[in-house]
């Protein structure tokens, strides 16, 4: 029997909450076995554990630091998962900061997330991303 619409929801919530708290082992913990990233409008999909573990190690170590600030402007929740509307303040390396609109919607699966899909720049894909950017593949049309 599936987890339910409520339990789903507070698996979401505690992923959000892991990752603002820099926890890996809690943030992975979150996660199915086979976890998907969807990238868009890029069009790209990281799939697997070792993927989305090296996201999440550059995130933690490297992106996370140039993180100046972050609104939530808005949150919903459907059948497929929690989406979360943020603008995330980047420090950058002259010293100013730089704004970038980022859509995030945790994917309910089977046993907690099934995984993410973004939607972001490019630009900004590929900085929280870092490496993890050149392990995606293009989505199957």
């Amino acid at each position: 029997m599936g987890l339910t619409r409520e339990q789903l929801l507070e698996i979401a919530y505690r992923h959000a909450a892991a990752e603002a708290n820099g926890d890996f082992a809690a943030t992975m913990g979150t996660l199915d076995p086979n976890p998907v990233y969807e990238f868009q409008p890029a069009g790209l999909l990281l799939r697997g554990t070792a993927g989305v573990r090296a996201y999440y190690e550059h995130f933690f170590a490297t992106f996370q630091p140039r993180i100046a600030g972050y609104e939530m402007r808005s949150e919903w929740v459907n059948d497929e998962g929690l989406g979360q509307e943020y603008r995330i303040h980047l420090h950058t390396p002259g010293g100013g900061t730089e704004t970038h609109a980022v859509i995030g919607i945790l994917l309910f699966g089977e046993r907690g997330l099934l995984g993410e899909r973004l939607y972001a720049s490019d630009r900004m894909l590929r900085i929280m991303f870092g490496p993890a950017w050149d392990l995606a593949e293009p989505i199957p049309r």
